[in-house]
């Protein structure tokens, strides 16, 4: 099979570069005109709230669309087949419908300018400093992958200087921040989603066309299930449906290329992960926060939702492209998803051709043939570049005799893991011509400046208001917090630019940020549930919960590993043995965020019952379910009322996993 191209030998012209400009100097533009209305702390911060609800709608889905979103969400794909709709009509649907209906009334009605001081106003000082001091390191860490993304791309892409592309990247983005704040962010976010939807929407249709539309998709798909053993997808065939079906392969565990069951997804994913996402994030939740009324902070998810359950059909069917033009070979060329390099030499040969022939099974090949050619370094875990699967499958075929030393040296050095993020790369080398690649390009530039600035603007809120002022500074003018709000947004571009560098040594970023969200949402969550809908909670409970809680993913993550992966206290210096070996790091994420979550909600009870209550009912009104009147909007149409709504919305994606079940 022939390698793909290198990213390098992409060549740009006139009209692409052209295309890139323009959309730098527009959003620059939308920065600079916004100035003007910077008047106080709050028209930069939170933008007044004073913003229309179809904005805030799509800025809230934009916000999410980030560089993981799009690259990480074709990778799944490629790799996960259509279990990765579950991110979206599992894993985003409920959690957005539920922020609607339940929480956004707390949120909005409270006049708090940020979840963290929802957290003070219900609770107490120390637990909004607990999740202020969490989160702000969330989104610093979170912008440094997004700008880290950036730069990768346009380096291994075009063959631009890295440390250039990540300085020019970040002071674009300062800029429009710096200049217009988070009505800036918003407004900004808005055109970068529609040149995500016009940039990636022409790389659908030319690849579903080369594969024969999606009755031709689906048969390749159905290959690729019944023979994934021998491609290297995993470790035994799982028949026809596991690319294809969402739910008919979630009974077992071993059944499906994700190695998740019904119980961890629906649990892990569908209820921690999603809610605590969707739910506490402010991140997002800062968009609602920024509508310009109740009735339009309430729709501003159920706007969202409506491209949120279509955005599998631009993201994820480009992964599905990817894995059916690569497994069967067909159209235009030989197509592969990028793999790491792998170098046997002959001499490395030696060792391994005894340890072919002797080996009892195809996983004992596979764990020696790794551990002959990568000897660890002491202290630390070694990069695994070989897919153990083929490596299995080439010890079978040389133990059977069906191919030679030679040829199976051959093939170990052509048996690098699959690089998945290099999907959407290497679709946009195949298909996009002249102009056409110069929008895509700029769909992408604009999702990983969306993922960062969204970022940006959330630590600048949360530094200013939650820390700075709480600690720091506590009766200063507001021309002050002002000038705070815009220092912080230079230091974060900064720290961010620190987090790059970092996000840099990791191979699989999107784990990162998935662990990272387990850690910070998951056990924080579980304070923002408990406190809105049971005033009996109390402000020790939900500190220690959602301390105890991020302990226990800590702990969780330490003592368990992944099939043919690590973890931090799992290597070859501590002698330790991992508690449970997970099939995947997907996994291992949502039962993470499972156990993380179900401790911090039952410490907060045990506490709860065990101390006293400082807030009276009175002090509570507004901020708890039971002590709060129900939100009433009698003028309102009725596809503006969020229950009537988020129920039709529930019911349509209710229809699409029945339909792809």
């Amino acid at each position: 099979m022939t390698p793909l191209l290198a990213a390098s030998q992409i060549e740009l012209h006139f009209l692409d570069y052209a295309i890139m400009g323009i959309y730098v100097l527009f959003v620059l533009g939308i920065g600079f005109a916004l100035k003007r209305h910077m008047k106080n702390s709050s028209d930069f911060l939170t933008s007044g709230r004073s913003i229309p609800a179809w904005v805030t709608g799509l800025a809230f889905i934009s916000a999410n669309l980030g560089a993981l979103e799009v690259i990480g969400m074709a990778a799944s794909g490629a790799k996960y087949g259509m279990l990765t709709t579950h991110f979206y009509w599992i894993g985003a649907i409920v959690g957005m419908v539920f922020l609607a209906i339940f929480m956004m009334p707390f949120y909005y009605g409270s006049k708090a300018r940020s979840a963290p001081e929802y957290l003070k106003m219900r609770f107490d000082e120390k637990t909004r400093g607990l999740n202020s001091l969490s989160f702000a390191v969330m989104t610093v860490l979170g912008s440094g992958i997004s700008m880290h993304a950036l730069a990768d791309l346009l380096s291994n892409l075009l063959g631009w200087n890295y440390d250039l592309c990540l300085v020019v990247g970040s002071v674009v983005v300062m800029l429009y921040i710096f200049k217009g704040g988070l009505t800036s962010a918003i407004y900004t976010e808005v055109v970068q989603f529609f040149l995500i939807v016009f940039g990636f929407a022409p790389v659908v249709y030319l690849g579903l066309k080369e594969v024969g539309g999606w009755e031709g998709l689906t048969a390749k798909l159905h290959f690729v299930g019944e023979h994934s053993q021998s491609l290297g997808l995993a470790d035994k065939d799982l028949g026809p449906n596991a690319w294809t079906s969402i739910w008919s392969n979630m009974g077992d565990a071993s059944a499906n290329s994700m190695g998740a069951n019904w119980i961890g997804l629906v649990f892990g994913l569908g209820f921690v992960l999603a809610f605590s996402y969707w739910c506490a994030n402010f991140l997002v939740v800062q968009r609602a926060m920024a509508a310009n009324s109740m009735r339009a902070a309430r729709n501003t998810p159920i706007i969202a939702t409506i491209p949120k359950m279509i955005f599998p059909l631009l993201v994820i069917v480009p992964g599905l492209i990817a894995v059916a033009l690569e497994s069967t070979n067909s159209g235009k060329g030989d197509y592969q998803i990028y793999r790491k390099e792998v170098v046997v030499s002959a001499e490395a040969w030696k060792q391994i051709e005894p340890v072919l022939k002797n080996a009892p099974d195809r996983k004992a090949a596979a764990a020696a043939v790794v551990k002959t050619v990568l000897v660890p370094k002491k202290g630390e875990l070694t990069e695994q570049p070989f897919n153990t699967v083929l490596v299995g499958n080439i010890a079978d075929d040389f133990k059977a005799g069906k191919i030679t030393g030679e040829a199976a040296l051959t093939a170990l050095n052509n048996a690098g893991v699959r690089d998945y993020n290099n999907v959407i790369t290497s679709l946009l080398y195949r298909y996009c011509p002249t102009g056409l690649l110069g929008l895509a390009l700029t769909a992408l530039l604009a999702s990983f400046m969306s993922g960062m600035a969204g970022n940006v603007t959330a630590f600048n809120t949360v530094w200013t208001y939650d820390i700075y002022q709480s600690y720091f500074a506590k009766n200063k003018s507001d021309g002050h917090y002002m000038l705070v709000g815009k220092a912080a947004t230079i230091v974060g571009i900064i720290l961010s630019i620190g987090f790059a560098y970092v996000a840099k040594r990791f191979d699989n970023i999107m784990d990162l940020l998935q662990l990272v969200f387990g850690f910070v949402n998951a056990p924080i969550f579980a304070a923002f549930l408990l406190g809105m809908f049971w005033k009996r909670a109390t402000g020790h409970a939900a500190f220690f919960g959602a301390f105890i809680g991020t302990i226990v993913s800590a702990l969780f993550y330490a003592l368990t590993t992944v099939q043919d992966g690590g973890a931090w206290l799992i290597n070859s210096t501590t002698g330790l043995s991992s508690l449970y070996v997970f099939p995947s790091a997907m996994t291992q994420n949502f039962w993470l965020a499972i156990s993380s979550f179900g401790t911090a909600a039952i410490v907060i009870l045990l506490f709860s019952l065990s101390t006293k209550r400082t807030k009276s009912d009175e002090e509570l009104r507004g901020l708890v379910y039971s002590l709060t009147p129900k939100q009433s909007d009698p003028d309102a149409p009725w596809y503006a009322k969020p229950l009537i709504s988020g129920i039709i919305i529930l019911l349509v994606c209710l229809a699409l996993n029945l339909y792809f079940a």
